[in-house]
C-alpha cells in the first residue's frame, strides 16, 4: 500500500491525543507498571496484522514496546483505520500495560514481559516506503547508509553508539569539573600554522586576500591559557585536518583536550587515566585497573614492532642479533643484513607448527607477503621439535642446514620453543624488521582468535625521540610537535648539533592497539623554543609570523606546563566494538570528505565568490 497522507487520518483519529503528554518512553514500562495507564509516542518499528488482533512495535530511542489494537477494545471505525497502518508512521497511543500471555513473554526485550492494550491512537505522521529495513540492513551499503543517515541513525545500534557518545562526554566533564579543570572555549578561526597535516582554510570578506584556517588542535591557544594563569583548562573541542582518509580518520573530529601547570609527565598521565575510568564506569559499568602500564618507545617497538602495541596478546618479539653475531650461521641473507648493521627478530606462536602448513609458509605464501608489504624481503621459519637428525637442536626448517646445532640449540632456549611451536624470522634493517614483525603478530593473532576480547588493554608508550630525520627532505623534523619540551639533559646536546637519540618528554595512549592520543611536556623557555625552530629550520622571521603570538607570551613569565587530547571518536569507537569511526559520528563524512546526505562540499554561487575576492582556476574536463 502507498503512502497514506496525514490529511486522510485526521477525519478518524480521535482528536487531541497528539497534544496529550508522552507519560513514558517507550523503552520504560515493566511489570511492576502493569494496569497502568499510559500515552506513547514513536515510530511503529513493525506491524503484524493476525485479523482480529494488530501488534505494532512502537520504537524510540530508549527501546520498544509491543502496542496491541483490539477491536472489543476501541472504536469499530478507529479500528479499522489501523489496518493501514505502516512501518516508520510516527503514532501516539493510549492504552493500559498488561502482562503478556504465557509463551509470548520475549527475552531479548525490556518490556518483553508485558504489552499495552491500546484504546485510541492518532498518526502524527506518516513515511514513505524505506529503503532499507532498518532491522535488515546487513547487505545494504554504506553509501546508502549514508545517503539515509536520517533513517540509519534511527537503527538500535546507531542509537547505542550515539547516547553512548553523549554519556562518554557527560562522564569526561563530570570527572573534570570535580578535578578543577575549567572548560574554556579556543577560536575556531584562527591563522595558518604548521601542525602536521594542510589546515582547512576560510576566507576573510572583510580582510580580501586574508584567510583564516580551522584549528587542527587548540595547541597554541592552550598555551596561552597557561601563561594566563588558567592552571586546568579543558576542551571538548572540534578540530579540523586535511588528510588522508582511513577507518579511524576525518576531515573534523572530537578531542578531549587538556592542559595543566606546573606538572610531570605523571600527573597528565594520571588526569587522562581519570577521565578514561569515569568514562569506562559511567557509560559501560566497568572499572578500569590504573594506573595504565607503561612502555617506552624503544621497548615497544623491539617487543611489539609497533609504537602502539595490542597487549591482548603474546607472541612478543625478541632481538636474536647478539645470538647470531657469535658465529655458527652460514646463511647468507642473515649473515649479509648482519654485516651492514641490520638486526634478525623472532616471535614464536605456541602451537604454531599445527597452525600453519609448509605450504602456507613459502614465500608466495600469506605470511610472507604480509611481511614484504611491509618493507622485508621475506620471512624465514622453524618449527619446534625434539632434537633430532632431521631437527638438529630442536628447529626443523628448509634453512636449518645453514646453522649449526649448537646455534639451533641456543635460538630455541632464547625463544622458548616448546614441540609443536613455530618461530618466525625477519632479518633487515631494525626499523624495517620491526614493522614486519609487528604486523606478521597481528596477523598471527587474527588468524587463530589469540586476541583476548574480555578486556580492554591500554597502555603509556613513553620517551619518544625528539628529532626523526627526512630522507626525502634532508631536514630533522619533530616526531611530536614543534613546542614538545626534550629532557633537560639533552639540550645542551641539541646545542651542540647533536640531533640523534635526543629524547622528548612526549607519550601517547594506546588502547587494543589504536593510538589514542598524544600528549607532551611543553617548552615554555623562549630560548629554547627558538632553538628548537632553529633546529627545525625556521628561520626568526618565520617563526614571528606563524608563531609570533606565542613567542611573545612566552617572554613574559609562562610557567612548566604540558597536556594532552584524547581522540574522543576513536575511543567511542573502541567502546562500541565498531570498525570505523563513521559507526559512532552521528554525520560523518566519506572516504572522499562527502557528505552524502546534505551534498557538502557544494559549489558556490559567483556573487558568494566575489565577496571573498576569489576566483575558480580552469581546470581540464577529461
Amino acid at each position: 500500500m502507498g503512502e497514506t497522507p496525514v490529511s486522510h487520518w485526521k477525519g478518524f483519529i480521535v482528536a487531541g491525543l497528539k497534544d496529550a503528554s508522552r507519560t513514558c518512553y517507550c523503552g520504560e514500562p515493566r511489570s511492576s507498571d502493569v494496569g497502568k495507564s499510559v500515552v506513547l509516542k514513536g515510530w511503529a518499528h513493525n506491524r503484524r496484522d493476525h485479523g482480529g488482533l494488530i501488534f505494532i512495535d512502537l520504537r524510540d530511542r530508549t527501546g520498544l514496546c509491543q502496542v496491541v489494537l483490539n477491536p472489543s477494545t476501541m472504536d469499530p471505525e478507529h479500528f479499522e483505520q489501523a489496518h493501514a497502518l505502516r512501518s516508520e508512521y510516527v503514532l501516539a497511543v493510549r492504552g493500559q500495560v498488561a502482562p503478556r500471555l504465557e509463551g509470548t513473554v520475549n527475552p531479548n526485550l525490556a518490556t518483553g514481559e508485558i504489552e499495552v492494550n491500546v484504546s485510541e491512537f492518532e498518526v502524527l505522521n506518516t513515511s514513505r516506503p524505506v529503503p532499507f529495513r532498518l532491522d535488515e540492513y546487513g547487505n545494504v551499503t554504506e553509501e546508502v547508509r549514508l545517503r539515509y543517515r536520517f533513517l540509519d541513525l534511527r537503527r538500535a545500534e546507531m542509537q547505542r553508539n550515539v547516547v553512548l557518545r553523549a554519556q562518554a562526554m557527560r562522564a569526561a566533564r563530570e570527572y573534570l569539573d570535580r578535578a578543577g579543570f575549567l572548560e574554556i572555549d579556543t577560536p575556531i578561526l584562527n591563522k595558518s600554522t604548521p601542525e602536521g597535516a594542510r589546515d582547512m582554510l576560510v576566507p576573510s570578506r572583510l580582510n580580501p586576500g586574508t584567510f583564516y584556517a580551522l584549528p587542527q588542535s587548540p595547541q597554541l591557544f592552550k598555551q596561552i591559557l597557561m601563561v594566563a594563569g588558567y592552571d586546568k583548562y579543558y576542551q571538548i573541542a572540534k578540530c579540523f585536518r586535511d588528510e588522508d582518509f582511513r577507518a579511524d580518520r576525518q576531515l573534523e573530529f572530537t578531542q578531549i583536550d587538556l592542559e595543566m601547570s606546573f606538572v610531570r609527565p605523571e600527573d597528565v598521565q594520571t588526569a587522562v587515566e581519570g577521565i578514561i575510568a569515569n568514562i569506562y564506569r559511567m557509560t559501560l559499568g566497568v572499572e578500569l585497573e590504573t594506573p595504565f602500564e607503561r612502555i617506552s618507545h624503544a621497548d615497544a617497538a623491539l617487543r611489539y614492532g609497533s609504537d602502539k602495541p595490542d597487549l591482548r596478546f603474546g607472541l612478543e618479539i625478541q632481538d636474536l642479533t647478539p645470538l647470531l653475531r657469535e658465529g655458527g650461521c652460514s646463511f647468507k641473507v642473515f649473515n649479509s643484513i648482519l654485516d651492514s648493521g641490520g638486526a634478525v627478530r623472532a616471535f614464536r606462536v605456541p602451537g604454531g607448527g599445527r597452525m600453519y602448513s609448509t605450504t602456507q609458509l613459502k614465500p608466495e605464501g600469506d605470511l610472507n607477503k604480509v611481511a614484504r608489504a611491509n618493507g622485508a624481503g621475506g620471512m624465514a621459519w622453524f618449527r619446534v621439535e625434539e632434537p633430532s637428525d632431521e631437527a638438529p637442536g630442536g628447529l626443523a626448517s628448509n634453512i636449518a642446514k645453514f646453522f649449526t646445532p649448537e646455534l639451533l640449540a641456543g635460538m630455541r632456549e632464547t625463544m622458548q620453543g616448546e614441540p609443536g611451536d613455530l618461530i618466525l624470522f625477519v632479518a633487515d634493517k631494525p626499523a624495517v624488521a620491526a614493522a614486519a614483525l609487528g604486523q606478521l603478530r597481528l596477523r598471527v593473532a587474527r588468524d587463530n582468535d589469540l586476541i583476548d576480547t574480555s578486556r580492554p588493554r591500554f597502555c603509556w608508550v613513553t620517551d619518544f625521540p625528539y628529532f626523526a630525520y627526512n630522507d626525502k627532505e634532508k631536514c630533522w623534523e619533530p616526531e611530536h610537535h614543534p613546542f614538545t619540551m626534550m629532557v633537560d639533559e639533552d639540550v645542551e646536546r641539541v646545542r651542540a648539533g647533536q640531533f640523534e637519540d635526543i629524547r622528548s618528554m612526549s607519550y601517547d595512549l594506546v588502547l587494543d592497539g589504536v593510538e589514542l592520543g598524544s600528549g607532551s611536556i611543553r617548552i615554555h623557555r623562549q630560548d629554547i623554543q627558538a632553538l628548537v625552530f632553529k633546529t627545525l629550520g625556521i628561520a626568526d622571521e618565520q617563526a614571528r609570523i606563524k608563531f609570533g603570538f606565542l613567542l611573545d607570551a612566552l617572554q613574559y613569565g609562562a610557567p612548566p606546563h604540558g597536556g594532552f587530547a584524547i581522540g574522543f571518536d576513536r575511543l567511542i569507537m573502541l567502546m562500541a566494538g565498531e570498525k570505523s569511526i563513521r559507526d559512532v559520528i552521528p554525520f560523518p563524512k566519506t572516504q572522499t570528505g562527502a557528505c552524502l546526505m546534505s551534498s557538502a562540499p557544494s559549489p558556490v554561487t559567483p556573487e558568494q565568490l566575489d565577496e571573498v575576492g576569489l576566483e575558480l582556476a580552469e581546470t581540464d574536463e577529461k
